[in-house]
């Protein structure tokens, strides 16, 4: 069991320095299109509970889940001038209402 958790940390930090430096690229590079960095955020939060459930250890559904969300509103936010919508999408106001519900 000591083992899983150290694993588990381990796979949390390099989750945490991925993160940060993905968000660090993103912010370097503002030609970047909108919602890269979603997309990558949730790329990473699925991969960690990729290589969790690889190493035996349980994956955290509330990762996954936002991992999910991150990558979806990510998606319509690159999708944006594709559908040549007329408004402007509150993606980030509808993440942390979806959030939220998640909590709850």
């Amino acid at each position: 069991m000591n083992n899983l958790q150290s694993l588990n940390r381990k796979f949390e930090a390099i989750a945490w320095g991925a993160s940060f430096i993905w968000w660090g690229v993103t912010e370097l590079f503002p030609s970047l299109p909108e919602g890269i960095g979603a997309v990558g955020i949730g790329l990473i939060l699925l991969g960690l509970n990729a290589a969790r459930s690889l190493s035996d250890v349980p994956a955290s559904s509330f990762t996954t889940a936002l991992g999910i969300l991150a990558l979806v509103l990510g998606g319509f936010e690159l999708a944006r001038p594709l559908f040549h919508l007329a408004f402007e999408l509150p993606v980030f106001a509808i993440f942390l209402i979806v959030l939220g519900m998640i909590f709850l």
